[in-house]
């Protein structure tokens, strides 16, 4: 049967750990248990918060006047396709690194490039979760999810899902609470071709090659530890919500203008902003940069109690003891000083709950 507590605190249920009690909340460790959760909120007309792993939330101080379900499901079915792939059905509530783990062990390829990032699998298909070059709508087959409008499950196929970068079907609205994901994975041992130069770098092999599954995994996860997106209880680097911004995506004639603008800011012979390919019409440059050159290096705003991360930018962290808003006004600091500098407006990934941006 689902707990169910008055008051909880959330703050320690994120990874940024801020945010005030919850009213209710309710820990779901079934399927069955999450779906009756819901309804009850719903039908009683209760503000509902789903909760996963809190890696994608910045609470309010206040907290949230409601009920939150916390997703703790649990449970993993492996089916042999064919010779070459398998079908790995996965609860809701499974620590995702986890499943990356037993996918590296098993020999199964095509997540591999996404060890180390925080949360549980229901939250990879709602952002498209990706790193280095993969993203889950590369292996996803199939989303269970329940429809809190026609009161049913629902199972969406992967182009049902409407993935792009950092967004589904999923994230437009909250009427969907995924139960669980199917992906399809290789099974020759090897990593996908490696896609991110510096990862092609640290493994010592040009893009494209493929390597052992664990080295993969071993050489991103050292990745991430140099940038502080690996969650460490003692290091206040990773107590956040990992990159805060999305990497912008822009039409052809805005990234003109913003390499213009660059070079007006930084001179002609100075460091030009990255340009990369994204779908026709569009191209796609880098926060980190931005936010670099627009004057926010490393560890800004130390010592805190909010501050940028001392290995990455595009990181903004607790240094123990923020609050939420402390949060809100460093990020809403960059955001501004980046669009004052460049004329680019910054998208936040995590989701404010009870304040905005």
């Amino acid at each position: 049967m689902a707990r169910t507590e008055r008051g909880a605190p959330l703050a320690p249920l994120t990874t940024m750990r801020v945010g005030g009690p919850a009213d209710t909340l309710v820990t779901a460790a079934t399927a069955p248990e999450v779906v009756a959760a819901v309804r009850a909120a719903d039908e009683a007309g209760t503000p509902l918060l789903l909760l996963s792993g809190g890696s994608n939330l910045v609470i309010a101080d206040a907290g949230f006047t409601g009920t939150v379900v916390r997703i703790a499901t649990t449970g993993i079915t492996v089916e042999v396709v064919d010779e070459a792939t398998v079908e790995v059905t996965v609860a809701a509530g499974e620590v995702w690194d986890d499943v990356v783990a037993r996918a590296v062990a098993e020999g199964w390829s095509g997540i591999e490039a996404l060890s180390g990032i925080p949360g549980l699998t229901g939250a990879t298909p709602v952002q498209n979760v990706g790193a280095y070059g993969q993203e889950v709508a590369q292996t996803i087959t199939r989303v269970l999810v329940w429809d809190r409008e026609e009161y049913r499950q629902l199972t969406f196929t992967a182009a049902e899902c409407d993935f792009t970068y950092r967004h589904s079907v999923f994230k437009e609205t909250g009427r969907y609470v995924v139960l669980e994901v199917t992906f399809r994975l290789g099974r020759d041992g090897l990593s996908a071709p490696i896609a991110y130069a510096d990862l092609a770098a640290h493994l010592g092999v040009e893009q494209g090659e493929r390597v052992p599954l664990a080295e993969a995994r071993d050489a991103v996860l050292a990745q991430r530890r140099k940038r502080g997106m690996v969650l460490e209880a003692d290091d206040h680097d990773t107590w956040s919500c990992g990159s805060f911004f999305t990497n912008p995506i822009l039409p052809t004639e805005q990234m003109e203008a913003l390499v213009a603008r660059a070079a007006e800011r930084l001179g002609p012979d100075g460091p030009v902003p990255p340009v990369f390919p994204a779908g026709e019409g569009h191209a796609k440059t880098s926060a980190a940069w931005l936010i670099d050159k627009a004057g926010f290096a490393k560890g800004y705003a130390m010592p805190g109690p909010a501050a940028l991360s001392t290995k990455h930018t595009l990181a903004v962290t607790n240094r123990g003891e923020a609050r939420a808003r402390d949060v809100a006004a460093l990020a809403r600091e960059v955001r501004d000083g980046v669009r004052a500098a460049f004329g680019v407006t910054l998208v936040n990934e995590p989701v404010f709950i009870g304040h905005t941006l």
